[in-house]
């Protein structure tokens, strides 16, 4: 079946089952290409609560599909390839969460969406990378454990005067960068603009020129004066970004900026998860409950911060 095949195919599927695909922006570009919508966790996690489809197919890795059963279980949600995970999430248990509550009793737990939903349950209120400011400093508590990226946390500890307790993960990504990367780049392209993701190493954020979530980055893009853009998130950021500005020049920071987990899915997969409605995501009510809790917390934060 060729690519336009598969697209109609899809497309009738579509119709058939009342369904809507959302596509994190490190898809690949044929993923993004037929998506409903595309964003960043934070934006998938919004549209997951509000669209009305009665089938998600969740185009990301599977904590995202998690989210999206948490905020909507009347609904079906769709991984179109089950083996599609996360590192940073997966750098986290319970069982170690526990035991860092008990080492700090007084403190809130900050929970990045970037993790199980048994992680989400145990915490407080989540945060994404756009909200993670807000976040923080909506708690009343001046102590915050933040799980489990502990650059993000770095990033946050810039904005607020409350004490930050990180966890040891990080994206096994987006800590690839280093500052030689962004003195190589910046070389080649000495009128170019740096905007780099708060997964990144904290003395990378420190040279970029902004930091930002994906949505934050796209955002930029388009608003910068600069026709030559510098780009620190994963390679799949750049589909939207090209598309979004013809006009101008985008130069990928690090090679390495490809997550493996998020190219597992592609037009085909979503085809068979429509087709047979496999690779359904639940989670069991005891564990919903608590984290849909967190995800609804999060949610309620009011947006202040311009990166």
């Amino acid at each position: 079946m060729n690519k336009a095949e598969l697209k109609a195919e899809i497309a009738a599927l579509k119709k058939r089952h009342k369904a809507v695909i959302l596509a994190h922006n490190y898809q690949v570009d044929e993923v993004q290409e037929i998506a409903d919508y595309t964003g960043d966790s934070f934006a998938l996690s919004k549209l997951a609560a509000s669209i009305t489809a009665e089938v998600i197919v969740l185009c990301g890795v599977r904590f995202m599909a998690e989210s999206a059963y948490i905020l909507s279980p009347d609904k079906t949600i769709l991984q179109p390839d089950i083996q599609a995970g996360c590192p940073l999430a997966e750098s986290i248990n319970p069982e170690g969460l526990e035991a860092k509550k008990k080492e700090y009793p007084e403190a809130a737990v900050v929970c990045y969406v970037n993790s199980s939903a048994e992680i989400k349950a145990l915490s407080d209120i989540c945060c994404t990378s756009s909200n993670a400011v807000e976040v923080v400093n909506s708690l009343k508590e001046r102590e915050v454990i933040f799980v489990p990226d502990k650059n993000l946390a770095s990033f946050v500890a810039v904005y607020t005067d409350k004490k930050i307790i990180p966890w040891e993960g990080c994206c096994a990504t987006h800590n690839e960068v280093t500052v030689d990367d962004v003195y190589k780049l910046r070389n080649l392209y000495p009128d170019g603009v740096v905007t780099v993701h708060p997964e990144c190493r904290s003395e990378v954020t420190a040279l970029a020129d902004h930091v930002g979530s994906t949505n934050q980055i796209i955002k930029f893009a388009k608003e910068t004066a600069a026709k030559k853009i510098i780009v620190g998130t994963e390679i799949g950021t750049l589909f939207k970004l090209k598309k979004d500005n013809p006009q101008k020049e985008f130069y990928l920071l690090s090679r390495k900026l490809i997550c493996p987990d998020m190219k597992l899915n592609n037009m085909a997969k979503i085809k068979d998860a429509l087709t047979y409605m496999q690779h359904q995501i639940t989670v069991p009510d005891r564990i919903r409950k608590p984290a849909f809790r967190s995800l609804n917390r999060m949610l309620q934060v009011k947006m202040k911060r311009v990166v």
